[in-house]
């Protein structure tokens, strides 16, 4: 998942289909009344269970690991997955699927790795620097798909924030970049040996950019995730992505649940701009625009401002009616980014002005969870755990 600003509309698809996957997630998700209970470490209450379909033991609302644990761990590494596991996270985002030269998919959270890999230190690499346009937008650096899988198993991932998160710099070059059929492996390796299964979130990223260069994100994914028989619409893959064309055309080729992702209300999906389409995030998170996403995916992935916007006084107020219509047309709603540190906190709940500082997360996420949302996506899975604790025990008390 990305903090990404910014298809074909109106693709076809079986509606009967599509209705029985979105029913099937809403009970796991909105049907939390009737749920049994799961214990949270130290929390005097308990995040409720769904109650049918292949989610049904995840608690609502769920913690999302978003890129692992990225606020410990350089993102998009198996010492970022596993972290985020060990925190307690109910889903991990693993992984921002890129593909390289020869048709690999790895885990990456933009095509361009000059700010999350050391290929900047690899003199052999040095002529593949360049610049292109990605999304509208001129971009330098080195990009996955210049790169064979072996050339790109060279490298070691780094912190791709360094001044909000200097202590993650400790980890630099410690971990190489993840394929993601590796990702699909270590799935099943951690649920043997954690006695549950373990979900994971991964991303199509850029696939309008990456079909016109040949190396369409969709039909490898869809490959990838049937040999490991991960296709179907019980298997502990949920795939998101900003464009929706991308997400019809996965409607068509697998079972799996699926989001689409909505940044900010002004902005057009990439495949929008592509098609000539008008339309912006404002009118997708319309009634109407909600009905039309129902029709080939399971729920949306909201930036965090269109839950629950900063009032006049950079506070968390008044919820939109995002949650309302959204459920109301049978999707649920997974916001993206929560994150503990003060440039990414809504102003009156910075504390301090270091940009490495702490501010209060945990009161921002109960504002998102009072609002109604079914999961968050979070760098730092132990702290929406704890703010998931104190939200359900104070609900309990009320």
């Amino acid at each position: 998942m990305g903090t990404q600003e910014p298809q074909q509309p109106q693709g076809s698809r079986d509606v009967p289909s599509g209705t029985g996957r979105r029913a099937l997630l809403s009970a796991a998700v909105l049907g939390a009344g009737a749920a049994a209970a799961v214990g949270l470490p130290g929390a005097a209450s308990a995040a409720p269970r769904g109650t049918g379909g292949g989610l049904k033991g995840l608690p609502v609302p769920a913690v999302i690991g978003h890129r692992g644990a990225a606020g410990y761990r350089p993102e998009h590494t198996f010492g970022s997955y596993q972290l985020a596991l060990d925190l307690g996270a109910d889903i991990v985002e693993a992984g921002d699927l890129v593909p390289t030269r020869d048709g690999h998919l790895v885990c990456r959270h933009e095509p361009e790795i000059g700010g999350t890999t050391d290929v900047a230190d690899h003199p052999e690499f040095a002529a593949l620097r360049t610049t292109k346009v990605l999304d509208g937008i001129s971009t330098t650096g080195w990009f996955t798909e210049d790169f064979t899988l072996a050339e790109l198993k060279t490298l070691r991932a780094v912190e791709r924030i360094p001044a909000n998160r200097p202590h993650n710099t400790l980890y630099n070059g410690r971990w190489e970049i993840p394929t993601f059929e590796e990702v699909l492996r270590w799935q099943d390796e951690q649920t043997r040996r954690r006695g549950k299964q373990v979900w994971i979130y991964p991303e199509t990223k850029h696939p309008t950019y990456f079909r016109k260069l040949g190396l369409g994100l969709e039909e490898r994914l869809a490959r990838v995730l049937r040999a490991h028989g991960k296709d179907r619409k019980d298997s502990p893959v949920l795939i998101q992505s900003f464009e929706p064309s991308s997400i019809q055309r996965l409607n068509r080729l697998v079972g799996n649940h699926l989001a689409v992702l909505l940044s900010g209300a002004a902005t057009r999906p990439w495949d929008f701009v592509e098609a000539n389409d008008p339309r912006t995030v404002a009118d997708l998170v319309t009634p109407a625009g909600l009905k039309w996403i129902a029709s080939y995916a399971d729920g949306i992935g909201p930036s965090a401002e269109l839950v629950v916007p900063p009032d006049a006084a950079g506070r968390l107020s008044t919820p939109t009616a995002l949650v309302r219509d959204a459920h109301a047309a049978g999707l649920v709603l997974h916001p993206y980014t929560l994150r503990n540190e003060n440039p990414f906190l809504p102003p009156a709940y910075r504390r301090g002005t270091d940009a490495d500082g702490y501010g209060d997360p945990v009161a921002a996420a109960k504002a998102y969870f009072a609002a109604g949302i079914d999961g968050i996506f979070t760098d730092n899975a132990d702290t929406a755990l704890l703010a998931r604790a104190d939200f359900l025990a104070e609900k309990g008390n009320g």
